[in-house]
């Protein structure tokens, strides 16, 4: 997507504050005897996320820190975390972007019960894909993430690219308040009805700034997440040439993005690679264009040090492929996804309208083939027979992007508006644009009932979620363990 992304909405919060995060520093990790499973306890905690030792913010964290340990495995290793309960409220874990079993996704009600207030649940699933995923709550999620429950997983190739440093870089924003705490205004109405909870503090990795240095001819792998709520980050890397090689932990063609511009919706992920070519001394400035008006920097990447080589490196950029199965295109069921709702969106025709309205009136506010969830648990959307090849054709008929997720499975993105896509990409989130058609095709290869639901999390809270099933009703949730 070019930058025609930017964004001109009103009702955005100015963005406040010149100081944003530089990340050099390395998030903790989880060390435990390989026999015992990770431990990640969800509990209040208190972090520097406005700058400053004695400015520190209270949030709900994992293991105390934001974001939460970075889980660290190779691909086909198994992963164990026990999931302990610190609030004072139900929550689970979801592993975004992982085609987990059914019951290890994560979804309160729909997979498993919620893990209730002093309890545990034990997540076990194999690593079955490489590549840039992230944990994160379903329970309550507009505010428990919000308030910073989320963290990384990154998942190391067998045969990876080369590169000098490995970065991971959690994206986040924060709506905070004068006296530097986040403010407590979640759920209203006007973030649900527009293009959710943007805040005015932008963080990398829970911190403020320290520039990041970087040595002439290095190169670097830049793991990007977005854990926000809602904003969206349009960033220029200014004179560095970033290299798209991963989309969602996916694969991809390795190419420049479009108009030079890496625009990453809430929940997406994207694996660049960047050649560091400005001479010693020297420093360029990464800035977030997506919202007009509203720009800003984000962070300088300041050149130090002996060069490290003279010349940009050969190396490949092609990483090796996920065990992926290709849909059948021509064989595929296709179904019409229509979005509706929000300020200033088209409303349906016909008999459907009345519903709506009536849903309106209960509350809900934004619409899936004219109806709005309530809950997790409901009929199913569109079922599926197992191992069958499917088009989604989703179409946004209201005044706000919406990044479309699918739990459980990986799909090709293989068209806009009737026009096929180049690079067909593997994604697991993608972001529909306004008066947009995105068709997207897949494998229904994960058996269970699996959300589908926009992840402006306050969208899905006003009820743009369904449920999709893949194979029989017979699938059962896990109870807490």
């Amino acid at each position: 997507m070019s930058s025609s992304v930017l964004l001109t909405r009103r009702g955005l919060l100015r963005l406040g504050g010149a100081a944003f995060a530089a990340a050099t520093m390395p998030m903790p990790g989880i060390s435990q005897p390989a026999s015992e499973p990770m431990r990640l306890r969800a509990a209040p905690s208190r972090v520097y996320l406005s700058g400053g030792p004695k400015n520190s913010s209270a949030v709900w964290a994992y293991n105390g820190g934001v974001p939460g340990p970075e889980i660290r495995v190779r691909q086909g290793e198994r992963i164990r975390v026990r999931a302990e309960n610190g609030l004072a409220e139900g929550t689970t874990m979801h592993w975004h972007g992982i085609r987990t079993p059914n019951a290890m996704d994560g979804v309160p009600h729909l997979t498993q019960a919620p893990i209730p207030v002093g309890g545990e649940f034990l997540y076990e699933f194999d690593a079955v894909d490489a590549g840039t995923f992230w944990y994160h709550p379903h329970q309550r999620s507009s505010e428990q993430v919000g308030r910073g429950l989320y963290g990384p997983l990154i998942i190391e190739e067998h045969d990876p690219i080369r590169v000098d440093r490995d970065l991971t870089w959690m994206l986040d924003d924060w709506r905070m308040t004068e006296a530097g705490e986040i403010s407590d205004d979640f759920g209203n109405r006007h973030d649900a009805a527009h293009n959710g909870r943007v805040g005015n503090t932008v963080t990398i990795n829970g911190t403020l700034p320290d520039p990041v240095e970087v040595r002439r001819g290095e190169r670097v792998r830049l793991r990007l997440i977005n854990a926000a709520n809602a904003r969206i980050f349009a960033l220029d890397f200014g004179d560095l040439e970033p290299v798209i090689v991963a989309l969602d932990g996916q694969p991809v063609t390795p190419h420049a993005p479009g108009e030079g511009i890496v625009v990453i919706g809430p929940a997406m992920r994207i694996d660049l690679v960047v050649d560091m070519a400005g001479r010693t001394g020297s420093h360029t400035t990464l800035r977030d264009i997506a919202y007009q008006g509203l720009e800003y920097d984000l962070v300088d990447i300041r050149y130090d040090g002996t060069p490290l080589r003279k010349t940009v490196p050969d190396w490949s950029l092609e990483l090796p492929a996920n065990p992926l199965r290709e849909p059948d295109l021509a064989a595929a069921t296709r179904h019409e996804v229509v979005f509706n709702g929000g300020m200033m969106g088209q409303m349906m025709m016909g008999d459907e309208a009345g519903s709506m309205m009536q849903q309106m009136r209960n509350g809900a506010m934004w619409f899936i083939n004219g109806k709005a969830a309530d809950g997790h648990v409901m009929d199913p959307l569109i079922s599926m027979p197992i191992g069958t090849s499917h088009i989604f054709v989703m179409d946004n008929r209201t005044a706000w992007h919406h990044p479309i997720h699918l739990h459980g499975h990986s799909f090709r993105v293989i068209a806009r508006n009737g026009v096929p896509t180049r690079y067909r990409e593997w994604q697991d989130t993608v972001l529909v644009a306004p008066e947009e058609r995105v068709e997207i095709a897949f494998v229904a290869d994960n058996a269970g009932d699996w959300m589908f639901h926009c992840h402006i999390l306050e969208h899905q809270a006003a009820g743009m979620m369904a449920v999709v099933r893949v194979g029989d009703s017979t699938a059962r949730h896990s109870e807490y363990h």
